[in-house]
This record gives C-alpha cells, structure tokens and sequence, in this order.
C-alpha cells in the first residue's frame, strides 16, 4: 500500500498548537493559560535594590529590612480580594465564641512544607511566639500593641520580658486548630491575620529564625522555594512542586536581580526586569511613562495605599509648642509638592491620615482647613509660639527612613517649603532603616523631627488612625483621641456611628498636630506587557487596575505571556 502523509492545514495546525499548549502544566499540575508562553519560558524578573540593609526573607523576622522577594516561603491565615476583604488564605475558616475575643482559626487540610512534613497550628504558635520574645526584639511587635484591645492577650507584659513566651494567648487545639484570644473584643482581628505568617517550628529549633536565608537549610510552605542566594548579585526563587496553598504558581522562577534602584528605569527598558514598584521610579521616569502609550498602558494604579506625612517629638522644645506644630503644617504647600515632585500620576494632596476612599475618610474636606498651606497663618502661629524672629528658631533635622531618591525629594520639598515659608533652617538627613526605628521606638523618640509613610495594611480605620494611640507607633499623646478610637474600635453593629467616632478622632489628630500631613500616594506598578494575569490585568470594584494592597495571592495568579 501507497503510505500516507499527514497533511498540516493551517487551520489544523493551528488547533494543534493550541491543544499542546493547553496541556503545558506547571510543577504542581496546574494546565497554563492558552495565551502563556511555554512553560520553561514561566520566569519573571524583579528588581533588588544593592543598598537596602537587609537580614531576612520572613515578615515574622523582620519586617522593615527584608530581602528582595519576602514572603515566598510561607502563607498567611488570611489573605484579602481586591476590596480588600479578608479571605481565606492557610486558614480555611475563622470564627469568634460569644465573649468575642477567643478566635479560632481552622488551617486548610494537606497543607505541606516543602520538606514532606505537614503544617500544623503548632507552626503559627513558634511563629508568633519568636516575634513576641524580647530577645528577639521584633521590629513589629508594636503592631499587636497600637491595635489595644484587638492585640494579643498577654503580648505586651511578653514582649517587655514581663511574662514568658508561653503565656502569650496563641495556643494550637490540634494540628488544624489554632486559637488566638485578645485582649478585649476586637472586631476586625481576622484583618491583621493578614500578616500572620508561619516558620517552620522544627526549622527554627534546629537552625534558629534566620533559617530561610540558606538553599541548603531554607524550607518553604509558600508558592515559591530557594533555589540560590548570591546577596547584592542574584537570588533565584522556584515554584515549589510541594504546595498545597491557596495559590500555587503559574511561574516557574522568579529571579531578583541586584542594582541600584536609580537604574531600576533604565533596566525595564534595557529588558532586564520585568516590573518597578512606584516608590522606585522617579518624577523623571513618570514622566517618560506618561508620554509613552504602550509604558502609560502598562502602569498599573490599584488605588490611594498610604500616607506621607511629617511627625515631632511633642514632649521636648520646640515640638512640644502645638503653635510650632501648626505654623509646621501650614507651611506644607502640598498642592505644589504634588504637582511638581510627586506628579499627579502617583499622589494627591493630604490634610489628614486617611486618604479618599478610605473608611470613614474626609470626603466632605472638613477637615482640610486645619492644615491648610497658608504661610502667613504659619508665620502666626511661630510668633505666638515664642519665635516672632525666626532667627531664633532652632535649627533642625528632618529624619529620613532609608528612602529612595525620588521619595527621599518629597520630603527634602516638603523641609524645603517649610525652611522658605517659615525662615528657619532644616537639613535632611536619610537613615538606615535600622537606626530610624530603633530611635522611632525609644520612649521618649529619639527623633525630633522626621517624614514617613504609612501604608495601609487592612480597610478598618483603626488601621490608619491606631498608629497615634499613645501605644502606638509615635510619642504624641491625647487622651480624649485614645478613648474615641477604644469606643469605635470595638463597636459592633452601628457603621454610621462608628464612622462618626473615627472621624471625631481624626478631627483632634489634625488640629493638635500628632502629623502634619502631606500627601497621599496612588500605589501602582510599571509591568512589562507580557507579564499577564486576572490580578493585576482585570480591575477591582472601584474600576482600578494593578496589585492591591494585600494581594498576595497575584504570586500564584501572574504567567508570562506569548510574545505579541
């Protein structure tokens, strides 16, 4: 018999194509995207900043000197949608009993470490109580403490060295079960379990906290592993083929690449990295984004995340004058820091902490006036402080944390229409991270004056508004602002009152100056167009585009796409 050819038509051709790359699976048998390019090809660029001082990849060691690519090696109990909802994340479920402070939170079945061995409630008990341990001085641990009522039972008298670790209220029922009690009824708690990640309990026995920082020691129960580490020149992460979470990965690699964040831009477009961060590109780099169609399509803006603003010392001279406080603040011209530093691409002008779209957030500019740029109501304000020469105001230092160039000429702006307005005379001085927390921390603050940031970390005004307790993050005190905040952080069932409340609170935060405020930051983020997937490429519910804060979940939903 005659042999016979199979003839590709291209319509056939075309559907085999298709069907190969429909079966193209990733290492945890997930089938890729029909428009993903094939599987070897699953490798996404990042960059690593060459100057950041950093000791760690886990949040529950350090969370303000992370290495590049934090957070790949383990789950949080919750994770949050793009409305920012908690959702479950390790934890399959969460309820609270009747006295509303015994929460229990049940972790997914089969979640495993990447050595074989399950995780279990017994790992988020040594997480959270290395984190509580006064030896290891966790740099976040004020973060259960600013939240009051909703922080853990018995983690201040812990972490002061008070109470052993043991006594912290996280205790594991059973392998599944894990039970946090706080210290009084705290609504929103499943909101800050966002940032409830575990180590591995027979990892931090055997090799301590710093465990993950080794390929041959590191062991991950998140999305990603440690393939290897070359500090200040590459790290490489791999999918890990042993994950059983809430988003195994598209991606076969992700691979951080060490510069200098200066040469972040430059970099995209040499096609070395893949996507910038905002706080990363500077007014230069947007803009040539903006005058760019296919750059400007491909920067991505999910909504307003945080908050830059100026904070004092208000126990000692001169901050301790609430009239320097103010002529501070009004000589803050905002409108033009944004409009000129920042651009309106990346910010919009702030008079208070919580910025438009917020819960409870000012929407009506009530609050405005109290900050206002007015220099001569500035000039007012230093006279009746003692200071009607301006010459015989102390000079000052603005404190910086570590920033990159282009947010570090925010604040040197911000100091600058200060020193212009007000005649006075303020250096800026950028920090390492390390040093500006540490002396943050100290009770009395070690800084005088300083300019930061806060971003959002859960959609509860508490969020926001709780750093200026007076258990909190800074030094500025007011009784009558801690108690509005302890009445609104705790009630349940009356939205509108509560908003009443934390907007009374914030109305005293900006009259007495705990911060004079001055922008609010779009968060956003250049990606390469290949660089695809529902969580950054389909908008959330206010019609907005990009990674939302908490969004997590994008490292398992993000694939390389077919060149165009």
């Amino acid at each position: 018999m005659p042999s016979r050819s199979l003839l590709f038509t291209p319509l056939i051709l075309a559907l085999w194509l298709h069907t190969g790359n429909a079966q193209e699976k990733t290492v945890t048998g997930l089938v890729l995207p029909p428009d993903a390019a094939p599987y070897a090809e699953q490798v996404l660029r990042i960059p690593c900043s060459n100057a950041a001082n950093a000791v760690t990849f886990d949040f529950s060691v350090s969370v303000y000197q992370p290495y590049c690519g934090s957070n790949f090696f383990n789950d949080p109990l919750v994770t949050f949608d793009k409305a920012l909802n908690p959702q479950p994340g390790a934890a399959q479920s969460w309820s609270v009993a009747d006295d509303g402070m015994t929460w229990t939170f049940i972790l997914h079945q089969g979640l495993m470490w990447s050595d074989g061995t399950p995780v279990t409630a017994h790992d988020y008990v040594a997480t959270f109580r290395l984190s509580a341990d006064p030896d290891h001085a966790w740099d976040f641990a004020w973060d259960y403490t600013f939240v009051d009522k909703g922080g853990i039972k018995n983690w201040d008298e812990v972490i002061a060295g008070k109470l052993p670790v043991e006594a912290l209220g996280v205790r594991a029922i059973d392998d599944r079960t894990l039970e946090i009690i706080t210290k009084g009824v705290f609504p929103p708690l499943p909101k800050i379990m966002k940032y409830a990640y575990a180590l591995q309990k027979k990892a931090l026995a055997e090799h301590g906290p710093y465990y993950n920082n080794d390929p041959a020691t590191a062991v991950s129960s998140g999305p990603f592993m440690l393939e290897s580490f070359e500090h200040g020149f590459k790290v490489v992460f791999k999918a890990n083929p042993h994950y059983k979470g809430y988003r195994p990965p598209r991606l076969a690699r992700i691979e951080g690449i060490y510069m200098s964040p200066a040469t972040y831009f430059i970099g995209y477009l040499n096609d070395e990295i893949d996507t910038i961060g905002f706080n990363d590109l500077s007014p230069a780099d947007f803009a040539t984004i903006q005058r760019d169609p296919q750059l400007l399509a491909n920067y991505l803006r999910p909504g307003l995340i945080g908050t830059d603003y100026v904070f004092f010392d208000p126990h000692n001279p001169p901050f301790d004058n609430v009239d320097v406080r103010k002529a501070f603040a009004h000589a803050i011209n905002r409108e033009a820091i944004v409009k000129s530093i920042y651009g309106e691409i990346k910010a919009v002008p702030a008079h208070t902490m919580l910025m438009p779209g917020f819960p409870a957030a000012d929407i009506s500019g009530e609050l405005t006036a109290y900050q206002r740029f007015d220099c001569g109501l500035a000039k007012e304000h230093l006279a009746k402080a003692g200071y009607p020469n301006s010459a015989d105001f102390p000079p000052q230092v603005m404190w910086l944390r570590n920033e990159n160039p282009g947010i570090a000429a925010v604040y040197q702006a911000t100091a600058a229409s200060i020193s212009q307005c007000l005649g006075i005379s303020i250096q800026v001085s950028n920090k390492d991270n390390k040093v500006f927390m540490d002396a943050l921390h100290e009770r009395p603050t070690k800084i005088a004056l300083g300019s930061v940031a806060y971003a959002i970390d859960f959609a509860d005004p508490i969020n926001l508004l709780g750093i200026w307790v007076s258990s909190g993050r800074h030094s500025w005190r007011n009784q009558r602002f801690d108690e509005i905040l302890d009445e609104a952080s705790n009630l349940i069932g009356e939205p509108a009152r509560r908003d009443s409340l934390f907007h009374a609170a914030e109305r005293i935060l900006v009259d007495d100056v705990g911060g004079a405020f001055i922008a609010h930051r779009w968060a956003g983020d250049l990606w390469r167009p290949k660089v695809r997937g529902a969580s950054i490429r389909e908008p959330g519910p206010n019609g907005t585009y990009g990674s939302h804060s908490g969004n997590d979940w994008q490292w398992g939903d993000m694939y390389i796409g077919k060149a165009q």
